[in-house]
């Protein structure tokens, strides 16, 4: 077996760090294979363009349970899966997604990473480049049907360790203050994380915890999608 070789797309460096854009080419796939490509800050793995199925759960988990999801708010931008799935419902009418990496969006825009400038043609999509933190505090109240927070692998795996707030009930009331009646806030986690379930159980109306089975490279693993809805009869 010949060794997965990985090279450099792009690097870009903040105040927060590094964030590298790469592809991984397995000399030993099938002639005509899409070339993986991966996303990685501060040398933590956060995604690639192979194994997506869960940041399409977390969308579909969310617009499962709002009525009328027409205001969303994603937290991260990745490479863009988890938004695409949220376009992909008629219902939406727009979708804010705040991304705190400038250079991730101009490799969006500029081609750098293939599918970008696709991804960001929809004109409902409206890119924030600031912190969601921001958005949520910025925001008037009940002004989103839904939020979906994927700026992490989860409380336990921060991608920056001022994001831990992102998981407690503080900035989970945030939240639900910009959250419509009947809306909902999602999480996604690389682990299962009683301590965000005991936040989010806290903030809303209970929390449904739904287990996402995916395959990493060869490896069998399972992913959390947290879910909470701010009742109907809030107002």
């Amino acid at each position: 077996m010949t060794a997965v070789e990985y090279v450099e797309v792009a690097r870009a460096t903040s105040e927060r760090g590094e964030v590298v854009l790469r592809e991984r080419r397995d000399p030993d796939a099938p002639e005509g294979s899409t070339t993986v490509l991966e996303l990685r800050v501060n040398g933590v793995f956060v995604m690639d363009n192979c194994e997506t199925s869960s940041e399409v759960a977390l969308a579909e988990a969310a617009l499962s349970v709002v009525d009328e999801p027409r205001s969303v708010l994603v937290g991260g931008l990745g490479l863009g899966f988890t938004a695409h799935e949220v376009l992909a419902d008629h219902r939406v009418e727009h979708l804010v997604v705040a991304e705190l990496e400038e250079a991730l969006v101009g490799w969006f825009r500029d081609g750098t990473i293939p599918h970008g400038q696709a991804f960001l043609a929809d004109d409902r999509l409206s890119i924030a480049v600031v912190d969601v933190r921001q958005v949520v505090a910025e925001a008037a109240e009940e002004s989103f049907d839904l939020v979906l927070l994927d700026v992490d692998n989860g409380p336990d795996f921060l991608v920056h360790e001022g994001n831990a707030e992102l998981y407690g009930p503080e900035f989970l009331a945030a939240v639900h203050r910009c959250l419509r009646p009947g809306g909902a806030v999602a999480v996604w986690s690389s682990t299962r994380a009683p301590g965000l379930e005991r936040a989010m159980t806290e903030v809303y109306a209970g929390c449904a915890t739904r287990e996402c089975p995916v395959v990493l490279q060869g490896r069998e693993d399972t992913y959390f999608l947290y879910t909470g809805q701010r009742r109907r009869d809030e107002g």
